[in-house]
């Protein structure tokens, strides 16, 4: 049985993605690269590292966002999922234009690596600061980082309507039957940027 990666990296594993993630951003935003299979050798491949969870990559640049894209569950070993998701973040969240040279030194890199989704049965089991939230309903679809909520002060209530509104669907829609809802912990590192 896999380990839970979420809770068994040690730090320096979590370095080493940091340092992955880093790497892959500079090169990206530089030469339009992803890093060789060569260049990734370089750093420690450890077991911790080559399993798979749902991992999201968030860039900040002086303190504000600049770019969030992740992938909510594992199909792929967590390094190469940070490889993919610092270029998606860099380059492909629609919210943000592409990041640009003159930006790398401002911009610091957060990773949350995620646990399996648990179904949500009775809104009171989540927890705002532990949890994140998935909502869906057909082909909407909202996620929100634990930290998220967190750092806008919500409660339970506004954590949902925002995860709602993620989706693309109204406020209120968490409180619908055909709506399901998933909650999720998450480990949450980042680089100490100026």
């Amino acid at each position: 049985m896999p380990r839970d990666s979420t809770f068994f990296l040690s730090p320096e594993e979590e370095a080493n993605l940091l340092r992955i993630s880093r790497y892959t951003m500079e090169k990206w935003v530089r030469e339009t690269k992803y890093p060789s299979e060569k260049e990734i050798e370089s750093f420690s491949i450890t077991p911790g590292i080559q399993e798979k969870s749902g991992v999201f990559v968030s860039l900040h640049k002086l303190g504000e966002l600049r770019g969030c894209i992740g992938y909510i569950t594992g199909t792929i070993p967590l390094f190469q999922a940070v490889i993919e998701n610092t270029v998606n973040a860099a380059s492909k969240d629609s919210r943000f234009p592409p990041v640009q040279e003159d930006e790398l030194d401002m911009i610091g890199i957060e990773i949350s690596v995620m646990t399996p989704l648990q179904p949500v049965d009775d809104i009171n089991m989540i927890e705002v600061g532990r949890d994140g939230l998935v909502i869906e309903k057909g082909f909407h679809q909202g996620l929100l980082l634990p930290q998220v909520a967190t750092e806008w002060g919500w409660d339970r209530k506004e954590f949902l309507e925002q995860t709602c509104r993620k989706a693309g669907l109204p406020a209120d829609a968490y409180l619908k039957k055909d709506v399901r809802i998933f909650r999720f912990q998450a480990r949450v590192f980042g680089e100490k940027r100026r």
